[in-house]
This record gives structure tokens, C-alpha cells and sequence, in this order.
């Protein structure tokens, strides 16, 4: 609620005590953490990492430098700090640098106070008015930043340069009082990155040679790649060495939680019309994706990979099981292994590749990684299709004999063909072809026969895991997906074609 002094009179009445935004920062840290609060709602994988350094960094009053790979959630947590801010302060009203009323800083608001005494009126500004951010660009000047001499003002008003009057502040110095962040630091080019120097050590800023002496209150927090990836520019060491807490993120180091942040920051939930279903096997290969990408050879590990590309592949596959529901005139949308074909857009503009993954092309390695992804989630539920059987010791069988009936129909000679908009029926229909299929599906996955969409779905999991183990070919084009004998497409292959999916010993 806000507060009711409206004068400067009143202000002292009411025994106000005006705290520097550092101070107030840490003031409610410790309150919340005495709350059993969370700190930064909707950051996860953080807890025992990230997150006690950055309280620790609150807790001493430092400015910080996030520093990590794209898609690791540094822009969130700095736009998350101004909870920690008190909800409003008082500041002299119409000032142009949120002027604490009784240590004023901007020419203006001395002027007032001087003229007007405790007459003077405040005005109280919420914590979300006091949160500055800028994008670090090239084209970023310090008068952007900083602030300039306005000749028009000087001019008007008969001033001299040097007068305070004649200043038009920057972005920086009207978030006084606040918290300023500037992300992408080490693409400000470093001749604007030395005029942060006094802003960070002595709180003063110069413009136009002109010293003016503005100590401003404000927390400042940065965010950076690492500078071997952003070969745009680097941060320079002085800079560096006033910025006190320097914070490494990471991406999420479980599958647990990369899921939860896929699934809290998709768009997945359609509305009404349709019911909307994602298997937990579903989310696991989605996110085995992105770990696949992060350890491929074809991939720049340097730029990293980000979670932004987990969530776009989700929104993908499922909009393309929405549009085959809408087309099918269905009402449940639950995504089909074929669907991943159509979610490769939302790959391919999220990996930077190396030489070797540009000369592949950017299609082929993301489907090759969607083959991983699938071989890997495939064998967290099914036995090993590759493990040895027979042998005198046979406690140590994983007895992959469970597909015999499977392999066997397509050894016959048998192929079926899947379409991304076949109806629910037609798709079952043709699965069901398989001998064995079903029964492999109920018994590991453990999936009721009530559960029909989910059920067809694993049965096609099935064939495609069997296809990433070498154990049944694939033909794939346009939507249609053929699955046959694995002996004879080797022998109908072209000659001297290379394939990522299918020469899988290169690709590993």
C-alpha cells in the first residue's frame, strides 16, 4: 500500500528513513529467506548453484556480472532482483533522477528543496519504476548512457555548459535509486565501457569534460557470454575488476529439470477445443535433444544451446499434432514420433554448427540429434536391442528376444507406412499390423489399453527405437514414414551416400 506523506514536511513527520537500494536489497533478502520464500520464482536448477551466490552478492551490497551461455536465464534473474526493493519510496516530485528528498542529487531538485523547503512535494514511485535495462550495442553512446550537454536547454535558459542545468541525463543516471542492468556487456565497445569506471567506484560521472559531481545510489548488474564465444568483443579488465560479484550460470545438470522449465515456459495448453496430452517419454526425448546437441561433435559447444530450444521444439511438435487434429476434426492432441519431422524448425535456428555440421547441413544434424535423443529415451524403458543374448550365463540375458516378433515381420518382407496427418484409426490400424507391437508397449511401458492415443504413440516409439538400434530401416519423406526390412533398404541404399541417422558409428 502506498504510503501517505505528500510533503517533505510530512516526510519527517512520519520519521521516514530513506535506504540506499543495495540496503534495501538486503534488507528484504533476509527477510524473505526468514520466510521461507522463494527468491526467484520460476528459476530452476539454480537452488544449491547459482542462487546462494547471488544472495551472497545482496548481502554484501556488490554490484554483478552474470556470465554465461545463451538460454541461461541471466536477463530473468536480473529483472527478478527488483522484487527484493522496497515496494515504494518517496522521491521529490517531477525530479528528473528520482531524488531521495532529503539528500537530493539533480540541480532540479536541489532548486525545489532550496525554494520551497519543507513545502516541497514528493511523490512515491513503485519498485517497477525503478528498474533500468539496455541491450549492449555497438551503436551505444555515452551520452545514451550517461547523459549529454543539450545545447537547445542551454541555450532557452541562458546557461553556460558547465551548468548542471544544461545536462540531459542519461539512461543510467535516471534510474538513480534503482537497478540498472546492461546485457550483453562485452558488446559495448570499450571506450563506452570506461565511462562506467566512475559510476561503479567513485559514483560520479564527467560529460563533456565537465566534472559533475552526481553520487548516484544504484545498483548496477551486468550480463555476459563468455568472451571466447562473443568474438564481438570482450569485457575490459578495469571493468571487470570494479564489478565485485561475478556469478557463473549453467544449463539445467538434470532431466528433471530441464523438463519443468520446458513445460513452465511452453505454450502447451491450446484452449478449450482440444485436450492436450504430452507423455512424460515425449518431454524426455524433447530434452534429450538438447543434451545430444550440447555433446555433438557437429555442434559449437561454445555458443552453448540454449533452453530456448527445448521450448520451441515442444511448441512445434505439438502444433503439429493440433493441426492434424484440426484436419482429422480430433479433440485430442497427444504427438506422434512422426511429428518430430515437422518440430525441426524449431531446432535448426537454435544450434550455431561447427565446420563439419555446416557441410551436413543444418536439417540433417537435427534430425540425427532427434535420432539420439530417441535411441537414448528408448533404452530408459525397453530392454537393449544390441545386448548380447545366449551364452551359459543366462541370469545375465536382457533378452531382447521380446522383439523376435517384431523383426521378424519386416524380415518377412512386410513394410507399414505412417502419415503426420493420418487419422487416429488409420494410424492404430496400421500399427497393428506389427505382431507383437502391442504386447511390447503394455508389458514395459505399462500402458492401459483405455489409454488408446497414448498407446498407439509408444508403439511407434517402438519402431523408431528399433530403427535408431540398426534393428529395421526407415524411409522418410515429406510426412510419410515407411518402416521395413533393415537388410534389404541396405542393399537398395545409393552408393556412396552418407547418412548421420543411419551411420551412427561416424556420427557417435
Amino acid at each position: 500500500m502506498k504510503p501517505t506523506p505528500q510533503t517533505l514536511r510530512e516526510l519527517k513527520q512520519n520519521g521516514y528513513a530513506v535506504h540506499s537500494p543495495k540496503e534495501e536489497m538486503r534488507k528484504n533478502v533476509i527477510r524473505k529467506i526468514r520466510n521461507k520464500e522463494n527468491l526467484f520464482p520460476g528459476i530452476i536448477g539454480f537452488d544449491e548453484t547459482v542462487i546462494p551466490q547471488i544472495v551472497n552478492a545482496l548481502l554484501a551490497k556488490h554490484d554483478i556480472l552474470l556470465l554465461g551461455l545463451r538460454g541461461q536465464a541471466k536477463t530473468r534473474i536480473a529483472r527478478l532482483l527488483v522484487n527484493f526493493l522496497d515496494e515504494y519510496v518517496p522521491v521529490v516530485k517531477g525530479s528528473d533522477l528520482n531524488d531521495n528528498p532529503f539528500h537530493p542529487v539533480s540541480f532540479s531538485a536541489r532548486q525545489m528543496i532550496e525554494n520551497m523547503g519543507d513545502d516541497t512535494p514528493i511523490e512515491w514511485i513503485h519498485r517497477s519504476e525503478r528498474y533500468g535495462e539496455k541491450l549492449a550495442t555497438p551503436d551505444v553512446t555515452v551520452a545514451d548512457l550517461i547523459g549529454d550537454i543539450d545545447p537547445i536547454k542551454a541555450a532557452s535558459q541562458r546557461l553556460s555548459y558547465s551548468h548542471e542545468g544544461a545536462i540531459h541525463y542519461g539512461i543510467i543516471p535516471r534510474t538513480n535509486r534503482g537497478i540498472f542492468v546492461i546485457n550483453e556487456l562485452p558488446d559495448l565497445q570499450p571506450r563506452i565501457q570506461v565511462a562506467l569506471f566512475n559510476i561503479l567506484q567513485e559514483r560520479d560521472v564527467q560529460i563533456r569534460g565537465f566534472n559533475v559531481r552526481l553520487p548516484l545510489d544504484i545498483c548496477l548488474v551486468f550480463t555476459a557470454n563468455p568472451e571466447d564465444y562473443t568474438n564481438r568483443g570482450s569485457i575490459i579488465t578495469p571493468l571487470k575488476d570494479r564489478i565485485e560479484a561475478q556469478i557463473l550460470t549453467h544449463y539445467p545438470r538434470s532431466m528433471d529439470d530441464s523438463m519443468s522449465i520446458t513445460m513452465q515456459e511452453s505454450w502447451v495448453q491450446r484452449g478449450d477445443e482440444f485436450g492436450v496430452e504430452v507423455p512424460l517419454y515425449f518431454k524426455q526425448i524433447v530434452e534429450a535433444i538438447a543434451m545430444s546437441a550440447r555433446a555433438s561433435e557437429f555442434v559449437d559447444q561454445s555458443s552453448g544451446v540454449s533452453a530456448r530450444m527445448t521450448i520451441s521444439t515442444m511448441e512445434t511438435l505439438i502444433s503439429n499434432a493440433e493441426r492434424r487434429c484440426v484436419v482429422n476434426g480430433d479433440k485430442v492432441v497427444l504427438p506422434r514420433i512422426i511429428d518430430f519431422a515437422n518440430a525441426v524448425p524449431g531446432i535448426t535456428g537454435k544450434i550455431e554448427l561447427v565446420f563439419e555440421g555446416e557441410q551436413e547441413g543444418a536439417q540433417k544434424v537435427a534430425k540425427a540429434l532427434i535420432g539420439r535423443a530417441v535411441r537414448e529415451v528408448f533404452k530408459m524403458y525397453f530392454p537393449d536391442p544390441l545386448a548380447r543374448t545366449g551364452g551359459k550365463n543366462k541370469g545375465n540375458e536382457s533378452k531382447p528376444s521380446v522383439y523376435a516378433q517384431i523383426t521378424s515381420y519386416f524380415d518377412s518382407g512386410n513394410t507399414i507406412t505412417l502419415s503426420d496427418t493420418m487419422t487416429f484409426d488409420g494410424y492404430l490400424e496400421e500399427l497393428d499390423k506389427v505382431p507383437g507391437l502391442r504386447h511390447v508397449v503394455t508389458k514395459y511401458m505399462n500402458i492401459h489399453e483405455a489409454k488408446k492415443y497414448e498407446l498407439a504413440s509408444a508403439m511407434e516409439f517402438v519402431l523408431d527405437g528399433l530403427h535408431q538400434n540398426s534393428k529395421i530401416a526407415k524411409d522418410e519423406i515429406d510426412g510419410i514414414v515407411s518402416y521395413k526390412d533393415m537388410v534389404g533398404s541396405i542393399f537398395t541404399r545409393p552408393r556412396g551416400g552418407y547418412n548421420m541417422e543411419e551411420d551412427d558409428d561416424t556420427y557417435n
